[in-house]
C-alpha cells in the first residue's frame, strides 16, 4: 500500500498527476469501495475481512518512469516503552530486526530484482534503529509519523539516507490513521499498514507505518502477532523499494507489486522460518513465493 504526501504530489509533472488520477479511479472501481476521505493521496493494503477489498490480479506491472531503491536499507523506529529492553514487546522488536537483517538476501526478496535493476542487499546495514521510549498518542496520524521520523534525524539517533526506508512500529495501545481511515485499534478499519514519501530537510524521506496487528482483519489464522507483522514488513518494504515516490511499478488497476497478491494466495512461512506473502512476477505472469 502506498501513501503520497501532498508535497510529493506537487513535485510530480502534470502528466503524472493525470496518470495518478486515472489509476486511482480504476483501482477504486475495481475494488468496489467507497473513497477514503483522503483518497487524493492514499492507496492502501486491504484488510482480509472482505474478499472484495483484495485487488483483482490485473497482470503485468508497468514502470511509469519513476526510480526504484536499487540497494535499499531499512531502519526501524520502535515507538513506545513496551519495545525497550525488559518491555512486554521487546521480543517482538528483536524478532522484527532479525527478520529484516536476513530478508534482503532471500528468495522472497529476489522476486523484485526483475524490476529496474533492484539488487539483493543487507537491509539491516543502514543506520541504527531507534527505541523511542516515549509513549505515542493513541491516534498516530500520518503527519505524526513524519514528525517521529524527523525526530530520529534531529535527535542524533541516525542520519538521513535516500535509499533507506524508515519504518515506524507502534504498540497495540496505539493505532494509525490516514484521513478518516484507520488501522487495527481504530474506529474505521481499512488497512493494515502503508508506506509513503515526504519532503524532508535533506531530501525525500521514504517511510512506512507498521501498526500492531491486533485485529482479525490483519491476521493469518494461527499466526502469532510478530509473524503477522513480518508479513506486513515484507509487503511494505518491497513496495517501498519498487515504488518509493510514486514512480509506479503497478498494474492497470493501480495496484502495486505486493497488492496484486495481497492475502491470495495465503501468506506463508518461508526462508528461515519467517512469514512472507506472495509477490507478483512479470517473468512468471503470476504470484510467486521465491525467485
Amino acid at each position: 500500500m502506498r501513501i503520497k504526501s501532498l508535497k510529493s504530489v506537487l513535485a510530480l509533472s502534470c502528466g503524472m498527476l493525470s496518470l495518478a488520477a486515472s489509476a486511482s479511479a480504476q483501482d477504486e472501481k475495481a475494488m468496489n469501495l467507497k473513497p477514503f476521505a483522503d483518497a487524493d493521496h492514499v492507496i492502501y493494503m486491504p484488510t482480509n475481512i472482505a474478499t472484495k477489498r483484495v485487488p483483482s490480479k490485473a497482470g503485468t506491472l508497468t514502470n511509469h518512469g519513476g526510480g526504484v531503491l536499487t540497494s535499499a536499507r531499512v531502519v526501524f523506529i520502535f515507538w513506545g516503552p513496551s519495545f525497550a529492553s525488559g518491555g512486554a514487546d521487546n521480543g517482538y522488536a528483536t524478532t522484527l530486526r532479525n527478520f529484516r537483517n536476513q530478508f534482503g538476501t532471500t528468495g522472497e526478496y529476489n522476486t523484485i530484482t526483475q524490476y529496474s535493476g533492484i539488487q539483493l542487499t543487507n537491509l539491516g546495514s543502514g543506520g541504527a534503529d531507534w527505541f523511542d521510549t516515549t509513549t505515542p498518542p493513541t491516534n498516530v496520524t500520518d503527519s505524526t509519523v513524519h514528525s517521529e521520523v524527523n525526530r530520529y534525524f534531529s535527535g542524533g539517533h541516525g542520519t538521513y539516507n535516500s535509499s533507506t526506508i524508515y519504518e515506524v512500529v507502534i504498540p497495540r495501545t496505539s493505532y494509525s490513521s490516514s484521513g478518516s481511515s484507520t488501522s487495527c485499534g481504530g474506529p474505521s478499519l481499512a488497512y493494515c499498514a502503508y508506506h509513503g514519501a515526504y519532503s524532508g530537510t535533506s531530501g525525500t524521506v521514504i517511510y512506512s507505518i507498521e501498526p500492531y496487528p491486533s485485529c482479525s482483519g490483519c491476521k493469518v489464522s494461527g499466526w502469532s502477532d510478530v509473524q503477522n507483522q513480518e508479513h506486513f514488513v515484507c509487503h511494505e518494504t518491497r513496495e517501498a523499494v519498487t515504488d518509493p515516490v510514486n514512480g509506479w511499478w503497478n498494474s492497470t488497476t493501480g495496484a502495486e507489486a505486493d497488492d496484486e497478491c495481497a492475502w491470495s494466495p495465503t501468506p506463508f512461512i518461508g526462508t528461515n522460518g519467517y512469514s512472507y506473502q506472495y509477490e507478483w512476477s512479470n517473468a512468471n505472469n503470476g504470484c510467486i513465493r521465491t525467485r
